[in-house]
This record gives structure tokens, sequence and C-alpha cells, in this order.
């Protein structure tokens, strides 16, 4: 799925969740899975203020790299 196609999905109907290691104090990210392997992410304290979202490939690299401990 293309970049721009991502954008115009609504995201309204989507199941978002949160991490099981996210705290309590509600800083966290929320991400629901979208066709194709692609992911929107968003801050579940402004989930109005819309949502990132990634292609299958993009979401795979930053998973990865978080694993790889390339971030931190």
């Amino acid at each position: 799925m293309r970049k721009q196609e991502l954008y115009e999905q609504d995201l309204t109907a989507v199941s978002w969740r949160k991490s099981t290691k996210s705290g309590g104090d509600g800083a966290c990210v929320e991400v629901a899975e979208l066709p194709g392997g692609a992911v929107a992410l968003r801050d579940s304290k402004n989930p109005g203020r819309g949502a990132l979202r990634f292609t299958a490939d993009e979401w795979a690299a930053f998973r990865d790299g978080v694993r790889d401990g390339e971030f931190g």
C-alpha cells in the first residue's frame, strides 16, 4: 500500500491498543493494524491530534531497529 493511501484511510472504526508494558501514567502510544500489514500510531493522551501511519515495510524496519537497540 502506498503512503498516500494510508493517509486517505478513515481510522474512526479501527481498534486501538496499548502495549501491555505501558505504565499507568497515561503517557502511552496506541497502535492500530491497517490493511496490508500497515500500522497507525497515535498519542493516547491526545488521540484527536492525528495518527502517524507506516507501511508494513516501514513498521518492520522500526520494530527491528528497536529490538536491535538502535534507538535509546
